[in-house]
């Protein structure tokens, strides 16, 4: 009993010392915290969501025996087999003038939009604070921070480790520009180093003119926040990109509500839409968007075309690996869908 008490007492503080790494960032302070407490979107010292969000919904009510299962329990197609098909696109001689695409795999991707160039949650290593918990898929880590040609935004929608990457950041942090984020989440860019007048930090329905011809809004998102032992102390968004010639919409992550109607009556000319498609389960059905809901996201936003991401890369559920690619198969029947390989540049 003696020796399982302190071997418990050893785990836990390892733990709390390991979330003391730099890769965990750092929570809102000072003046930045004084604008999180001013938000709208903040109660009680937590930001919310517009409607009530329970993250999980399994009778047992523990989003850690839910890690645990899906830890220990064996999941047929879970992973696959062999090497998923990419494609290794020279990103460093595009033509700048060309309006296009390129996705990394899982929810990382670069926009060149009239002569600019996003880089939207870009994880190249770890998706996670234990590496070995969230092993690529074979074949999807062919790109790294230095096939990367210089990024003029970095866009950031949440700070979830599979949408922030710390290794990834400061490997690219000497060729971004600028850095848009949601509230709260600058601290940690800070925090790694860059500088203050690098960071747009926008709370939900704020806008930015970052420069001539390009807007960018921060919309709301059905999700949540955290890195370490605390959730929601940042704020989560989705992201509306206006520029000259065309309007995408960058969802992040979530679950269904009427957010996505909302913006679809206040942006009618969304020419892309980027939606979640995996890494979804019935038990956390209000923070990821389920495949049933793909198709009417799609036309409530009233999007000409769309692009699925979080999926082909990580297994973050229990369904099997290629079910999203299913998903958006089925989902073609009714909307226009653009369904690149990992590294294939496409035409906008």
């Amino acid at each position: 009993m003696t020796i399982t008490y302190i071997a418990a007492i050893f785990a836990i503080t390892g733990f709390f010392g390991f979330t003391w790494l730099k890769s965990f960032g750092r929570l809102p302070r000072g003046a930045r915290l004084e604008r999180v407490k001013r938000s709208p979107n903040y109660h009680n010292g937590t930001f919310r969501n517009q409607h009530v969000t329970p993250t999980v919904t399994n009778k047992e009510g523990s989003r850690y025996k839910l890690l645990i299962d899906f830890l220990f329990q064996r999941i047929d197609g879970l992973r696959p087999d062999k090497d998923i098909p990419t494609r290794k696109s020279d990103m460093t001689s595009l033509d700048l003038n060309k309006n296009l695409l390129v996705w990394f795999g899982h929810s990382s991707y670069m926009i060149q939009l009239d002569g600019k160039r996003f880089l939207i949650d870009p994880v190249f290593y770890n998706a996670s604070p234990v590496p070995f918990t969230n092993r690529a898929f074979k074949g999807t880590t062919i790109f790294k921070p230095e096939d990367l040609p210089a990024i003029d935004y970095l866009i950031i929608t949440h700070d979830h480790w599979d949408h922030l990457d710390y290794k990834t950041v400061i490997q690219l942090k000497d060729r971004i520009k600028k850095v848009i984020c949601p509230l709260g989440v600058g601290e940690s860019f800070e925090y790694w180093g860059f500088q203050s007048d690098q960071i747009i930090e926008l709370d939900w329905n704020d806008d930015a003119d970052i420069e001539s011809g390009f807007t960018i809004h921060c919309l709301p998102a059905r999700h949540f926040s955290g890195r370490g032992l605390v959730s929601n102390k940042t704020l989560w968004a989705s992201f509306l990109l206006e520029a000259r010639s065309k309007n995408i919409f960058i969802g992040g992550d979530g679950g269904y509500d009427t957010h996505f109607a909302q913006i679809g009556e206040r942006f009618p000319n969304i020419d892309l839409a980027i939606l979640e498609n995996g890494q979804y389960n019935e038990n956390w059905k209000y923070i990821h968007l389920l495949p049933k809901y793909l198709v009417q996201v799609a036309k409530e936003l009233n999007a000409k075309e769309v692009l699925t991401v979080h999926h082909s890369k990580y297994a973050l559920a229990r369904h099997r690996w290629d079910e999203p690619l299913n998903n958006e198969k089925k989902a073609s029947e009714s909307i226009h869908i653009l369904m690149p390989l990992i590294g294939e540049i496409t035409i906008l």
